[in-house]
């Protein structure tokens, strides 16, 4: 007879119950540790030919696979049209806000921008991301469109 409702009991569904374990052990408490970055400055000197390389390269290595698609499709449709002052505009953005993240909710309009990054490039970068043509946007564009002698 026991072992007759040990069975039994061994076949009634289990409830879940989720148990936390308290105990972390001797592990400290994680903190975060915030490295300065060195506050971006314009390069003065560099001719627009030799900044827009630097901007496409610097469009597609970034800290995250979010931005590096979205601001790589970003540069290769807007960057060989843009002003010295949007060109300039566009380097800030890139560059200065430590976070990728920031960027991204920026021009998803996630998050409000701020008033420092609200320029007529971050308008085109917000209405870039509205993707209004419904464009299939999965990765970063192929290289072949640099070589121009094609």
């Amino acid at each position: 007879m026991v072992v007759h409702s040990v069975c039994q009991a061994s076949l009634r569904p289990a409830v879940s119950t989720v148990i936390s374990r308290g105990y972390r052990g001797d592990a400290p408490e994680p903190t975060i540790i915030e490295i300065p970055l060195p506050p971006w400055q314009e390069r003065a000197g560099e001719s627009l030919d030799i900044k827009r390389k630097r901007l496409l390269y610097e469009s597609r290595k970034r800290g995250m696979l979010e931005n590096c698609i979205l601001l790589s499709l970003f540069a290769k449709q807007y960057l060989n049209t843009m002003s010295e002052s949007q060109l300039k505009q566009y380097d800030r953005l890139i560059n200065e806000p430590s976070n990728d993240w920031d960027i991204y909710y920026w021009a998803t309009e996630t998050q409000p921008t701020p008033d420092v990054y609200q320029s007529e490039v971050m308008e085109m970068l917000k209405e870039f991301t509205k993707n209004k043509d419904m464009e299939q946007r999965l990765d970063a564009p192929n290289l072949e469109y640099l070589d121009k002698s094609s």
